[in-house]
């Protein structure tokens, strides 16, 4: 299903600790705890800290699936290759397409606070000029575009000074907090329990708002054909990375909830990392945590950059999408057909969302609809690990619960989220959410009755000693080859 035509992806580009930095930069911390906090604790108050624990647990879940998926097929189009060759192509194709819509519309709506919170370290005035802030959003926006045009290396360099600043800032912080005194209310262990959920639909609330704090570290499993020993690292450095994420989110949740008093989370509601930055070192503090928001959200505008044109590149590879999408760079090895239509389109969305009120109020209620698309494709990767392994499930209690139950109990929860968002949003953020999925039909049918291989594919199954997959072409063994199986324990 995934051979190569023509040149492949730069392999053995990326290390360990590079993967792990992806993994991070691709949750967007900073910018995830500045941009939605006000939100979580709007919705499930001091239950904020629960929230985000509870919704950690299934996600390692879906973070075990992609990391046993990757040991056994390694492609860039990581769900979109697994859901084909477990559950079935087309859900494997939904599953692609469902992550390339969600990250198209992403990287719009991150490209505008990038913009906006550059201008704030000069003026806090010129941050709220619109049409300034498209520009210098969209001028980041063909930065990373072109960093990651420039190759894997190129890439992850960009992202290690970025995310290093990032995190040493935050690390900082996290410190100061603890030390910090005048708080507006004492931090209670009742925090991590249920008791401050209002029943089953305030817990449903909250998990609305915490499960998509997590979203985008599986940009490793995207980065698979240029990792080294990527069938081990690209899974471990997801699980990796969803672990720091979540100590940080509930260190600066909780530092929110004990220094800053309720009327100031909601008064800062687009940027509660500022306001806290700024109680806890006032003068300084508020500056430094909008260069880290800052650089977070610069950060996971080039992560994203990976997952959707990685994904494109498959697909093109493919023969699922038009297969021009599968070229690659003869001098950078990246995919650069695909980084060039994900740029333009980006871009004309950017600036018609902010140029045109009508259209965005239209991508307003697109990026509410981005949780349906990354449950589904989230979910669907935790049910075909399930059935990937099935043979080798109750040969040992690890095997059943890191192989079964785990990944299972996350897929469950993402169709839950899927659920209750339907109950939550409005109808146009349903129509667009569902619409946008139900766009990718026609490419899927279009190739389908063109006979592409990947709607004839060669199943996964764990348990088999051979299995044939696909290997970059500057490697001597050229398309395929035949490699030892996993044993029968995980």
């Amino acid at each position: 299903m995934s051979n190569s035509r023509g040149r492949g992806l730069q392999a053995n580009a990326l290390g360990t600790f590079d993967t792990v930095v992806m993994a991070v930069a691709g949750s967007a911390p900073a910018y995830s705890i500045a941009a939605t906090t006000a939100v979580l604790v709007g919705a499930v108050g001091l239950a904020s800290p629960a929230a985000l624990l509870y919704c950690a647990i299934p996600m390692l879940g879906i973070a075990l699936a992609f990391s046993y998926l990757g040991r056994i097929d390694v492609n860039a189009g990581a769900s979109y290759s697994w859901v084909g060759r477990t559950l079935h192509p087309f859900l494997g194709f939904i599953s692609g397409w469902a992550l390339v819509i969600s990250a198209t519309i992403f990287m719009v709506a991150g490209s505008l606070p990038a913009g906006s919170m550059t201008l704030a370290l000069f003026d806090e005035g010129l941050a709220d000029n619109t049409a300034l802030s498209t520009v210098v959003g969209a001028a980041w926006f063909v930065i990373m575009l072109l960093v990651v045009l420039g190759g894997a290396r190129l890439t992850v360099r960009a992202q290690l000074v970025m995310s290093g600043v990032e995190l040493a800032i935050l690390a900082l912080f996290a410190v100061l907090a603890v030390f910090h005194t005048g708080n507006a209310r004492a931090f209670d262990w009742s925090w991590l329990g249920f008791s401050h959920f209002d029943g089953v639909s305030g817990f449903a609330s909250g998990a609305l708002v915490a499960a998509f704090y997590y979203w985008g570290w599986d940009v490793t499993s995207n980065l698979s054909e240029e990792t080294r020993n990527s069938r081990r690292t690209t899974g471990l450095a997801g699980l990796i990375g969803v672990g720091i994420v979540f100590l940080l989110f509930e260190v600066f949740t909780i530092a929110v909830n004990v220094i800053l008093t309720s009327k100031q989370i909601e008064a800062n509601d687009a940027n509660v990392l500022g306001a806290l930055g700024e109680a806890i070192w006032p003068g300084w503090g508020g500056k430094l945590l909008i260069v880290a928001v800052m650089l977070s959200t610069i950060a996971t505008l080039e992560t994203t950059l990976i997952q959707v044109t990685r994904s494109l590149f498959a697909m093109g590879r493919d023969r699922t999408m038009p297969s021009a999408l599968g070229r690659v760079h003869r001098t950078w090895n990246t995919p650069w057909v695909a980084i060039t239509v994900v740029g333009g389109v980006a871009l004309a969305m950017f600036i018609a969302s902010n140029a045109l009120g009508s259209v965005g109020d239209i991508l307003s209620d697109a990026i509410s609809a981005i949780g349906l698309q990354i449950s589904v494709y989230y979910g669907l990767a935790g049910l075909a690990v399930v059935v990937a392994y099935r043979k080798m499930l109750l040969k040992s209690a690890a095997n059943l619960l890191l192989g079964g139950l785990w990944p299972l109990f996350g897929a469950l929860f993402m169709f839950w989220i899927f659920a209750e968002s339907l109950s939550e949003l409005d109808t146009a953020a349903i129509a667009i959410g569902i619409g946008g999925l139900a766009v990718g039909l026609v490419p899927m049918l279009w190739y389908w009755r063109r006979g592409s291989d990947y709607y004839r594919p060669a199943r996964l199954d764990a348990s088999r000693t051979v299995e044939a997959e696909y290997v970059p072409d500057d490697r001597p063994a050229g398309n395929t080859r035949v490699h030892e199986g996993l044993s029968t324990d995980f």
